[in-house]
């Protein structure tokens, strides 16, 4: 089965880390986050992606090329029209009767997929937030979806879709997305999936909701942190000793870092070849090829190759920074 996945994003509210880095390359719990997606799709059975770029999208083909087998394709979105824009741009690659899932590229999520995948109808995961008006919502009744609105500015329903679709047939969903665009259909100025799936139920196809508890956000720079600290605690690692050292559990240490004289964690990673030495951090991301020294940070986030050395702050600096806080 295909999935389509759009990370053609520009990521500002994650700046200055999206200056260098596409968001979805950022690292969270010892690997960027569409790593974290391909390793839940492939082993739901997906076998092939079509992966929607745009900003610094050579790095991301680059990076999926390396480490995945499956087959790729990669479709460059230059203009930010909207999802259904997006979208729209892989119907080439699809044909009409196939089954598709749709994976929004910064939704890491942890949910039995191969069940979705057998849905007899489409179906959207969703999870009841607070606040809706961040969101696309389904209104729903006896388990089927009546009605979806995108950012309700009114309330009509706390159950926000939270990125993953599955749709049965790809015919009726570029078929709406169509109608969309040839009729200038827009919702706060761009053309949304919302608007074409709530077009597909206008026509009487039926959609079904799937709950989704384990959806982790990773839009911001708070949230990236706390995404981090979630999945370190799902997924705790055994790490190595390293002398004049103490490790608090949680955290991910890349083998190839060089520790000295440091307390690590929790809720800490630690990227590729970084250098820490006479550092306490905890709450924390670490790029790789960073430098920490004669410090201590907590909530923090240190871009790739950066150097920080000085007394206690709480940081977010970008990658090739160099600061030093007396």
């Amino acid at each position: 089965m295909k999935a389509i996945i759009p990370v053609a994003g520009v990521g500002s509210r994650l700046r200055p880390h999206t200056l260098s880095n596409p968001k979805v390359l950022l690292n969270v719990a010892g690997k960027p986050i569409i790593g974290h997606i391909m390793d839940k799709l492939i082993a739901s059975g997906i076998d092939e992606a079509i992966v929607i770029v745009g900003y610094m999208g050579d790095m991301i083909e680059k990076w999926l090329l390396k480490h995945y087998t499956i087959k790729f394709t990669f479709v460059i979105q230059k203009e930010q029209l909207g999802l259904a824009h997006a979208i729209r741009m892989c119907k080439p690659y699809v044909t009409e009767k196939e089954p598709l899932f749709i994976i929004l590229g910064d939704t890491i999520f942890d949910v039995d997929l191969e069940a979705v995948l057998k849905s007899p109808f489409s179906t959207l995961g969703v999870k009841e937030v607070e606040d809706p008006r961040r969101f696309g919502v389904a209104v729903t009744r006896d388990e089927k979806i009546l009605k979806l609105v995108e950012k309700p500015d009114t309330h009509v329903s706390n159950l926000a879709i939270v990125g993953l679709y599955f749709l049965k047939q790809a015919e009726s969903l570029f078929a709406s997305i169509d109608n969309l665009i040839d009729n200038e259909i827009k919702t706060k100025g761009e053309y949304q999936l919302t608007d074409a799936l709530q077009l597909m139920i206008d026509a009487g196809e039926t959609f079904t909701t799937f709950p989704v508890q384990g959806w982790y956000d990773c839009g911001k720079s708070e949230t990236l942190l706390s995404t981090n600290e979630i999945l370190l605690k799902v997924n705790i690692l055994k790490n190595n000793i390293y002398k004049g050292c103490i490790i608090n559990n949680p955290v991910f240490i890349a083998d190839s870092a060089i520790l000295e004289d440091a307390i690590i964690g929790p809720n800490t990673t630690i990227g590729e070849q970084a250098i820490i030495i006479n550092a306490i951090i905890k709450d924390s991301i670490i790029g790789s090829d960073a430098r920490v020294e004669h410090i201590s940070l907590e909530h923090s986030i240190v871009g790739n190759n950066a150097s920080v050395t000085g007394s206690p702050h709480k940081i977010n600096i970008g990658d090739y920074s160099e600061i030093r806080l007396g």
